[in-house]
């Protein structure tokens, strides 16, 4: 029987403070993190029945330890969804809560889930990226990939490369900037409504209560920057400050049907288009946002000038560069991350999809002019993906 495919809508989302490897987080753990996204959600929604949450995907890149034992379901009954609730983890690295949003988004679109929690959460603090893991070492040997497609910051060496006209400079300059972006955001409020405090325990100094992000660097300029150390090629262009860092967080969000929101009294941030993600050489990752972009874009018959938001992932300077100047878009446009991004916030790997979104978000309520907007993001292994969404409060539909 024919199926009328539902309309999706993002109703909200938040996010803990993000911190630093072994920083604020340092004995806190992973799943509790995300636990306290889920309850905030269940807070701010008090129109939101927990029994009426169908489905919990919670995405995590290392799945192991305090992130691991299939973390969607025990985080939903830690949260204190009901035991009716399932739950599920999900891996896409770098972009683990945007296929949790996308997986489940689906599902809802099928009419399998009416209200669903998805997410990420990655503490990268005690579990590094590629911790217990065993690489086929085919993937080496046979040459499928180079040696560098393992090595992130490598791989960001290599786009430069790929991009000569994306220089060190040019990369530092969007850096600084992210920092400056990120702390007007801060001292307009803008960001802190979706972060949820939590508080943290260490055996030395006691409890304490996180609610700020503790990876920004207010203040940093193109001079300090310079003088950094590249410490993936000598003399190369790849530093720690026009990278994102190594950080703890999680993040959350309630997706729902449009007719369920409708029901719940619920309202809708933001309207879910199309997406698309796409494969790409895995030394030139950074490359992965460019065709899963045309992708969604294809998907939805829209072209970029359509596009008057984005939210980009800066996992390095270079891969937000190299996306930008692809599309013919300057290194300054006000229309991408207005509000800074991973350089400056942090870039907790799988949860950081959500954050985008929140952001997204924001932009959206802010610019009403706005009809069309996407999140994009690099994913490691040689991947992208894109989400394109429209904005609900749009003056165009008046």
């Amino acid at each position: 029987m024919p199926r009328e495919i539902r309309d999706v809508v993002f109703v909200d989302g938040v996010r803990t403070p993000f911190g630093k490897a072994k920083g604020q987080y340092a004995e806190t753990r992973a799943d509790d993190l995300v636990i306290k996204c889920i309850r905030e959600l269940l807070r701010r929604n008090p129109g939101l029945p927990p029994e009426r949450v169908d489905e919990v995907a919670i995405a995590a890149t290392t799945q192991i330890g305090d992130q691991g034992l299939t973390i969607g379901r025990t985080a939903a009954l830690l949260a204190g969804l009901p035991q009716t609730t399932p739950g599920y983890a999900i891996d896409r690295m770098c972009a683990g809560a945007m296929t949790a949003v996308t997986t489940t988004a689906a599902g809802i679109a099928f009419g399998a889930y009416d209200v669903v929690v998805a997410g990420g959460v990655e503490h990268m603090g005690r579990h590094p990226m590629g911790e217990g893991v065993d690489p086929n070492p085919r993937i080496i040997a046979e040459k499928l990939v180079d040696t560098s497609a393992l090595v992130m910051g490598s791989t960001a060496e290599n786009l430069h490369d790929r991009f000569p006209g994306i220089t060190k400079q040019r990369a530092d300059a969007y850096a600084a900037a992210s920092q400056e972006k990120a702390a007007k955001a801060y001292a307009n409020d803008l960001i802190q409504p979706d972060l949820v405090p939590v508080a943290t325990r260490s055996a030395e100094q006691g409890w304490g209560y996180a609610n700020t992000d503790e990876p920004m660097r207010p203040g940093t300029t193109v001079e300090d920057l310079a003088g950094l150390k590249t410490p993936f090629r000598p003399h190369g262009r790849v530093t720690a400050g026009n990278s994102a860092g190594i950080n703890d967080g999680a993040t959350a969000c309630v997706l729902t049907s449009a007719e369920a929101a409708a029901e719940l009294g619920l309202t809708p941030k933001m309207k879910l288009v199309s997406y698309g993600f796409a494969g790409v050489e895995p030394e030139v990752m950074g490359v992965g946002p460019i065709p899963a972009t045309e992708k969604a874009l294809k998907l939805a018959g829209l072209t970029i000038d359509d596009i008057q938001a984005f939210e980009v992932n800066e996992a390095f300077a270079v891969q937000v560069l190299a996306f930008l100047e692809h599309y013919g878009i300057a290194d300054d446009d006000p229309r991408v991350n207005p509000y800074g991004g991973a350089i400056a916030y942090g870039h907790p790997l799988a949860s950081s999809g959500v954050r985008l979104m929140n952001q997204l978000a924001k932009q959206f309520e802010q610019r009403p002019e706005v009809r069309y907007g996407l999140t994009t993001m690099c994913v490691g292994l040689g991947m992208g993906g894109t989400v394109i969404w429209e904005n609900p409060n749009w003056e165009g539909a008046a």
